[in-house]
């Protein structure tokens, strides 16, 4: 009896084993997300007080509450995105490196770089989309005119005087569709980010820019810069008063800038859909809807299956966009 007690005991530390690690599954596969005292990093493609930084602090002051930790944003500006984009796009898709973009990392550059050190679909796991940043039109106050009818004319007037500033894919690929479909002569100045560009418009170093909203808005109601017409075919709701590019006598220009949160690929489906849940709690309410407005950005949001979609659509449109305007990639 004694000898088979002994042999009973290591297939009863076996089974006890198994049972253990049998508990002990469902605890990991039941790890909370966000972990306790984890925090979610968003990485920007911007610099510090862009149109995406400025509105992306609003929403993730009201996220870290949502989810209940800190989030830290850190702005990687450059190379059109591609810096932010790579970083994200190497990271662990565990939720806790988050990217926060636009149209410039996601539908334009592949048409606009020779060099890509991402994918924007295969690298990525769509969250939710945030909203659009309108862009628009501004210039130098002291240059003479009042309209985009006046700058075309006086423009032309002296083919190769006037500049354009760019700060960002869609301010490249705005520039270059103003310069074709209005028959202009404009040297293109390229900057890192939309904030560094302004400054240099605004003390009369270049002529004109095509900016987002959020960005331009503060400089225009200050009196420093004079905004001519906002690119979509729309008029903005959230500045009536301007004329569309089309309206300006440029027929057919039609541009914005979208935003949205990605992670890296292969995120779990759990993360995303609770990342996607809290985001368009923040985005929903209208006094966060009413504050972003504020600040030049129309804000609404989708499922991350919807997103999927619009990314892919997105990518036709700005190829379209790209070759009209005659753009050789860099």
């Amino acid at each position: 009896m004694k000898f088979a007690r002994q042999l009973r005991s290591p297939i009863a530390g076996m089974l006890v084993a198994a049972a253990s690690l049998a508990m002990a599954a469902p605890l990991l596969a039941q790890t909370p997300y966000p972990a306790p005292g984890k925090n979610i990093t968003l990485i920007l493609p911007f610099a510090a007080g862009s149109g995406t930084d400025t509105t992306t602090r609003l929403i993730a002051k009201e996220l870290a509450v949502g989810l209940g930790t800190n989030i830290v944003i850190e702005n990687k500006p450059g190379a059109n995105g591609s810096i932010a984009a790579s970083y994200v796009a190497r990271a662990e898709p565990d939720g806790y490196t988050l990217f926060v973009t636009t149209n410039t990392s996601h539908s334009a550059n592949p048409y606009l770089l020779k060099n890509m050190t991402y994918d924007p679909i295969k690298d990525f796991t769509p969250i939710a989309r945030t909203g659009d940043l309108p862009f628009m039109l501004v210039i130098d106050p002291k240059l003479p005119v009042n309209s985009g009818a006046d700058l075309i004319a006086l423009a032309k007037k002296e083919p190769g005087k006037y500049s354009y500033a760019s700060g960002s894919s869609s301010a490249i690929v705005s520039g270059a569709t103003f310069a074709a479909l209005a028959g202009l002569d404009l040297l293109h100045v390229p900057y890192k980010s939309s904030p560094p560009a302004l400054t240099d418009v605004i003390a009369g170093r270049v002529s004109m820019m095509f900016v987002d909203v959020p960005t331009g808005l503060p400089h225009v109601n200050a009196g420093v810069l004079k905004a001519l017409a906002v690119t979509t075919m729309k008029r903005s709701a959230l500045l009536p008063q301007l004329p569309t590019m089309d309206e300006a006598g440029v027929k057919g220009f039609d541009i914005t800038s979208w935003q949205g949160y990605l992670g890296p690929a292969n995120m779990p489906k759990d993360i995303v859909t609770k990342l996607n849940a809290e985001i368009r709690k923040v985005i929903e309410r209208p006094d966060i809807r009413k504050e972003l407005a504020g600040r030049g950005m129309e804000a609404f949001s989708g499922t991350p299956e919807s997103f999927d979609a619009f990314l892919k659509e997105q990518l036709v449109v700005w190829e379209k966009l790209i070759r009209q305007a005659k753009i050789e990639k860099q």
